[in-house]
Protein backbone atom coordinates (compact mmCIF):
# COMPACT_ATOMS: atom_id res chain seq x y z
CA UNK A 1 0.00 0.00 0.00
CA UNK A 2 2.66 2.55 1.09
CA UNK A 3 4.63 1.44 -2.20
CA UNK A 4 1.48 2.26 -4.37
CA UNK A 5 1.58 5.87 -2.49
CA UNK A 6 5.07 6.76 -3.39
CA UNK A 7 4.53 8.47 -6.94
CA UNK A 8 1.63 10.49 -6.26
CA UNK A 9 3.66 11.66 -3.04
CA UNK A 10 6.41 12.39 -5.07
CA UNK A 11 3.82 14.12 -7.69
CA UNK A 12 2.96 16.25 -5.08
CA UNK A 13 5.77 17.15 -3.69
CA UNK A 14 7.50 17.83 -6.97
CA UNK A 15 4.23 19.89 -8.17
CA UNK A 16 4.72 17.59 -11.72
CA UNK A 17 1.23 15.81 -11.89
CA UNK A 18 -1.00 15.93 -15.15
CA UNK A 19 -3.56 18.40 -15.34
CA UNK A 20 -6.68 16.74 -16.86
CA UNK A 21 -7.16 18.26 -20.63
CA UNK A 22 -10.02 19.32 -22.09
CA UNK A 23 -11.73 17.33 -24.54
CA UNK A 24 -11.28 17.77 -28.18
CA UNK A 25 -15.13 17.69 -28.41
CA UNK A 26 -16.03 20.23 -26.27
CA UNK A 27 -13.95 23.32 -26.24
CA UNK A 28 -13.91 25.69 -23.83
CA UNK A 29 -17.15 28.50 -23.93
CA UNK A 30 -16.77 32.04 -23.10
CA UNK A 31 -19.11 34.60 -22.45
CA UNK A 32 -22.24 35.03 -24.04
CA UNK A 33 -21.29 31.44 -25.51
CA UNK A 34 -20.86 29.45 -22.37
CA UNK A 35 -24.36 31.80 -20.54
CA UNK A 36 -26.14 30.22 -24.08
CA UNK A 37 -25.19 26.71 -22.54
CA UNK A 38 -26.43 27.23 -19.51
CA UNK A 39 -29.24 28.88 -20.07
CA UNK A 40 -30.75 27.43 -23.97
CA UNK A 41 -33.51 29.88 -23.54
CA UNK A 42 -31.27 33.07 -23.77
CA UNK A 43 -31.13 35.54 -26.65
CA UNK A 44 -28.01 35.85 -28.59
CA UNK A 45 -26.64 39.32 -30.23
CA UNK A 46 -27.34 39.05 -33.56
CA UNK A 47 -25.09 40.72 -36.34
CA UNK A 48 -27.60 43.54 -36.29
CA UNK A 49 -27.19 44.19 -33.01
CA UNK A 50 -24.09 43.96 -32.83
CA UNK A 51 -22.99 46.40 -35.71
CA UNK A 52 -25.33 49.04 -33.92
CA UNK A 53 -28.33 48.45 -35.95
CA UNK A 54 -31.95 48.34 -35.17
CA UNK A 55 -33.14 44.44 -34.56
CA UNK A 56 -35.26 43.12 -36.29
CA UNK A 57 -34.54 46.03 -39.12
CA UNK A 58 -36.06 45.39 -42.69
CA UNK A 59 -35.75 47.06 -45.73
CA UNK A 60 -38.86 49.48 -46.43
CA UNK A 61 -41.39 48.47 -48.96
CA UNK A 62 -41.90 50.30 -52.18
CA UNK A 63 -45.12 52.64 -51.48
CA UNK A 64 -47.73 51.36 -53.09
CA UNK A 65 -49.83 54.74 -55.11
CA UNK A 66 -52.86 55.91 -54.33
CA UNK A 67 -56.01 55.39 -56.58
CA UNK A 68 -56.33 59.04 -57.44
CA UNK A 69 -58.89 57.96 -60.38
CA UNK A 70 -62.65 59.48 -59.86
CA UNK A 71 -65.38 59.60 -62.34
CA UNK A 72 -65.97 63.25 -63.52
CA UNK A 73 -62.31 64.62 -62.70
CA UNK A 74 -59.74 64.32 -64.81
CA UNK A 75 -58.11 61.34 -65.89
CA UNK A 76 -54.46 60.71 -64.07
CA UNK A 77 -52.06 61.35 -66.81
CA UNK A 78 -49.29 58.11 -67.55
CA UNK A 79 -46.52 57.59 -70.43
CA UNK A 80 -45.88 53.31 -71.03
CA UNK A 81 -44.23 51.87 -73.71
CA UNK A 82 -45.93 49.38 -75.90
CA UNK A 83 -44.82 46.01 -76.79
CA UNK A 84 -42.07 47.53 -79.30
CA UNK A 85 -41.01 49.95 -76.90
CA UNK A 86 -42.93 52.77 -78.07
CA UNK A 87 -44.13 55.65 -75.70
CA UNK A 88 -47.88 56.34 -75.51
CA UNK A 89 -48.75 59.36 -73.27
CA UNK A 90 -52.58 59.74 -72.38
CA UNK A 91 -52.51 63.61 -73.18
CA UNK A 92 -51.44 63.02 -76.23
CA UNK A 93 -54.33 61.89 -77.51
CA UNK A 94 -56.47 64.49 -75.91
CA UNK A 95 -59.12 65.23 -77.92
CA UNK A 96 -60.35 61.71 -78.43
CA UNK A 97 -62.41 59.19 -76.95
CA UNK A 98 -60.31 56.79 -75.10
CA UNK A 99 -60.80 53.62 -73.68
CA UNK A 100 -58.36 51.69 -71.15
CA UNK A 101 -58.12 48.12 -71.33
CA UNK A 102 -56.40 46.52 -68.38
CA UNK A 103 -55.20 43.16 -69.64
CA UNK A 104 -53.41 40.02 -68.90
CA UNK A 105 -53.49 37.83 -72.35
CA UNK A 106 -53.42 34.30 -70.03
CA UNK A 107 -56.70 35.53 -67.41
CA UNK A 108 -59.44 33.15 -68.44
CA UNK A 109 -61.93 36.18 -68.06
CA UNK A 110 -59.73 38.19 -70.71
CA UNK A 111 -59.44 35.20 -72.95
CA UNK A 112 -63.52 34.66 -72.84
CA UNK A 113 -64.33 38.36 -73.51
CA UNK A 114 -61.74 38.04 -76.77
CA UNK A 115 -62.77 35.08 -78.24
CA UNK A 116 -66.49 34.73 -77.31
CA UNK A 117 -67.94 38.21 -75.44
CA UNK A 118 -68.04 41.18 -75.88
CA UNK A 119 -64.31 42.53 -76.52
CA UNK A 120 -64.31 40.08 -79.70
CA UNK A 121 -64.62 42.44 -81.87
CA UNK A 122 -65.59 45.42 -79.97
CA UNK A 123 -62.48 47.17 -80.31
CA UNK A 124 -61.84 47.00 -83.81
CA UNK A 125 -65.48 48.38 -84.33
CA UNK A 126 -64.49 51.55 -81.87
CA UNK A 127 -61.49 51.89 -83.56
CA UNK A 128 -63.51 52.62 -86.49
CA UNK A 129 -65.07 55.75 -85.05
CA UNK A 130 -62.12 57.12 -83.90
CA UNK A 131 -61.83 55.84 -80.68
CA UNK A 132 -58.55 55.29 -79.09
CA UNK A 133 -58.31 51.76 -77.24
CA UNK A 134 -55.61 50.85 -75.12
CA UNK A 135 -54.61 47.80 -73.28
CA UNK A 136 -52.67 47.82 -70.62
CA UNK A 137 -51.29 45.00 -68.76
CA UNK A 138 -49.82 45.54 -64.96
CA UNK A 139 -48.27 42.20 -64.15
CA UNK A 140 -44.97 42.13 -62.47
CA UNK A 141 -42.29 40.18 -63.90
CA UNK A 142 -42.13 36.55 -62.85
CA UNK A 143 -46.14 36.40 -62.62
CA UNK A 144 -49.19 35.29 -64.78
CA UNK A 145 -49.56 36.36 -68.48
CA UNK A 146 -46.05 39.30 -68.06
CA UNK A 147 -43.77 39.82 -70.69
CA UNK A 148 -43.71 40.78 -74.37
CA UNK A 149 -44.10 37.49 -75.57
CA UNK A 150 -46.91 36.53 -73.86
CA UNK A 151 -48.33 40.06 -74.68
CA UNK A 152 -47.99 39.31 -78.61
CA UNK A 153 -49.07 36.03 -78.23
CA UNK A 154 -52.26 37.21 -76.64
CA UNK A 155 -52.41 39.94 -79.75
CA UNK A 156 -52.17 37.41 -82.07
CA UNK A 157 -54.41 35.09 -80.63
CA UNK A 158 -56.85 37.25 -80.35
CA UNK A 159 -56.54 39.44 -83.59
CA UNK A 160 -55.97 42.75 -81.68
CA UNK A 161 -55.45 45.74 -83.58
CA UNK A 162 -54.66 47.95 -80.66
CA UNK A 163 -51.35 47.89 -78.57
CA UNK A 164 -50.64 46.53 -75.20
CA UNK A 165 -48.63 48.69 -73.01
CA UNK A 166 -47.14 47.36 -70.52
CA UNK A 167 -46.59 48.50 -66.38
CA UNK A 168 -44.29 46.28 -65.38
CA UNK A 169 -43.63 48.53 -62.07
CA UNK A 170 -48.20 48.67 -61.25
CA UNK A 171 -47.61 52.80 -60.61
CA UNK A 172 -50.31 53.07 -63.63
CA UNK A 173 -52.91 50.74 -62.78
CA UNK A 174 -52.20 51.40 -58.85
CA UNK A 175 -53.30 55.20 -59.70
CA UNK A 176 -56.23 53.86 -61.97
CA UNK A 177 -57.34 51.68 -58.89
CA UNK A 178 -57.30 48.78 -61.79
CA UNK A 179 -58.19 45.62 -59.76
CA UNK A 180 -59.13 43.01 -62.04
CA UNK A 181 -58.56 42.17 -65.41
CA UNK A 182 -60.61 43.18 -67.99
CA UNK A 183 -60.90 46.24 -65.78
CA UNK A 184 -62.29 49.33 -68.05
CA UNK A 185 -61.93 53.03 -67.95
CA UNK A 186 -63.24 55.70 -70.27
CA UNK A 187 -62.07 59.10 -70.29
CA UNK A 188 -63.56 62.26 -72.87
CA UNK A 189 -61.92 63.52 -75.45
CA UNK A 190 -61.60 66.59 -72.52
CA UNK A 191 -59.39 64.08 -70.69
CA UNK A 192 -62.45 63.36 -68.08
CA UNK A 193 -63.04 60.09 -66.55
CA UNK A 194 -66.39 58.77 -67.42
CA UNK A 195 -66.69 55.32 -66.85
CA UNK A 196 -64.95 52.71 -64.49
CA UNK A 197 -65.74 49.55 -64.14
CA UNK A 198 -66.85 45.97 -65.72
CA UNK A 199 -66.93 45.58 -69.60
CA UNK A 200 -71.05 43.85 -69.03
CA UNK A 201 -72.53 42.49 -66.23
CA UNK A 202 -72.20 38.66 -67.78
CA UNK A 203 -68.92 37.11 -66.66
CA UNK A 204 -67.99 34.07 -68.77
CA UNK A 205 -71.70 35.09 -70.99
CA UNK A 206 -73.95 34.55 -67.78
CA UNK A 207 -75.81 37.58 -66.44
CA UNK A 208 -75.45 38.39 -62.85
CA UNK A 209 -78.19 37.25 -60.98
CA UNK A 210 -79.58 36.91 -64.10
CA UNK A 211 -81.95 39.28 -66.22
CA UNK A 212 -81.26 41.13 -69.48
CA UNK A 213 -77.29 41.57 -70.35
CA UNK A 214 -75.80 44.38 -70.47
CA UNK A 215 -72.60 46.11 -72.18
CA UNK A 216 -71.74 48.78 -69.65
CA UNK A 217 -69.02 49.92 -71.66
CA UNK A 218 -71.37 50.06 -75.64
CA UNK A 219 -73.77 51.64 -73.72
CA UNK A 220 -71.28 54.84 -72.01
CA UNK A 221 -69.36 55.10 -75.59
CA UNK A 222 -73.39 55.54 -77.25
CA UNK A 223 -74.15 57.87 -74.81
CA UNK A 224 -70.71 60.16 -74.85
CA UNK A 225 -71.21 60.10 -78.85
CA UNK A 226 -75.07 61.29 -78.41
CA UNK A 227 -73.14 63.98 -75.89
CA UNK A 228 -75.51 62.80 -73.09
CA UNK A 229 -74.02 62.08 -69.54
CA UNK A 230 -72.93 58.58 -68.95
CA UNK A 231 -76.43 57.17 -66.92
CA UNK A 232 -73.81 54.37 -65.88
CA UNK A 233 -70.71 55.88 -64.59
CA UNK A 234 -69.22 53.36 -62.13
CA UNK A 235 -69.93 49.24 -61.61
CA UNK A 236 -67.88 46.43 -60.14
CA UNK A 237 -65.49 45.42 -62.08
CA UNK A 238 -64.47 41.46 -62.42
CA UNK A 239 -62.05 38.92 -63.63
CA UNK A 240 -58.24 37.71 -62.75
CA UNK A 241 -56.94 40.24 -59.83
CA UNK A 242 -54.63 42.11 -61.43
CA UNK A 243 -50.69 40.50 -60.75
CA UNK A 244 -49.17 43.55 -59.12
CA UNK A 245 -45.62 43.02 -57.85
CA UNK A 246 -45.94 42.85 -53.95
CA UNK A 247 -45.90 46.09 -52.39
Amino acid sequence: MLRALLPLTACLILGACDKPKASPDAPEKKGAEASAKADPKAKQPNDATAKGATPNAHTPKVAVPEATAVVGKPAPEFTLNDLDGKPHKLSDYRGKTVVLEWFNPQCPFVKFAHTEGPLKDMAAKEIEQGVVWLAINSGAPGKQGHGAEANREGVSTFGMTHPVLLDEDGATGHTYGAVKTPHVFLVSPEGTLLYKGAIDNAPFGEVDGGGEHRNHLAAALTEVRAGTPVSTAETPAYGCTVKYAKG
